[in-house]
């Protein structure tokens, strides 16, 4: 498949409070249902660093230790996912930050009523979701396989 030229990697984090709540097989369910193809996967617990680095736009915003306080209260679920598209089509499936804004059928608008704890974290663009990979994985840890159900997904026109 890196031969299709939109073909996308997306970097998702299953935030504390997915994990907590026992959320995470019904959030790879919806990615998998969708189409999208697990390429990587591990469980962590943030540090400072990577969560200094990964949300530096934030730093100077008042919320930004409350963050960093809720993103190491329990581990975190990292995937990354591909798939045509798959940066448009990861964010459909997300939802808007704010839970109480997401429409319903979305993981947050069906799972969330907040901001900052609203499930999952989905990369926004394909620039940044090959910085955020290369964050948190190993190019040896993300792996390349055919779906067979890759013809059934795609059309010949995307």
């Amino acid at each position: 498949m890196s031969e299709i030229i939109n073909e996308e990697r997306s970097l998702i984090i299953l935030k504390p409070d997915a994990l907590q709540r026992g959320l995470v097989g019904e959030i790879f369910h919806r990615f998998e249902r969708k189409g999208l193809k697990i390429i990587g996967l591990k469980m962590v617990e943030l540090e400072d660093v990577a969560l200094d680095e990964h949300y530096a736009h934030h730093k100077d915003k008042p919320f930004f230790d409350a963050l960093k306080k809720f993103m190491k209260s329990a581990p975190v679920v990292l995937v990354v996912v591909s798939g045509i598209n798959a940066i448009r089509a990861i964010r459909l499936v997300v939802g808007p930050t704010k839970g109480y804004e997401a429409e319903a059928g979305s993981i947050r608008g069906d799972f969330a009523m907040s901001g900052q704890s609203n499930i999952v974290h989905a990369s926004d663009s394909a620039e940044t979701a090959e910085q955020e990979i290369k964050r948190f994985f190993k190019p040896e840890e993300l792996f390349d396989y055919q779906k067979p159900d890759f013809p059934w997904l795609y059309s010949d026109s995307v």
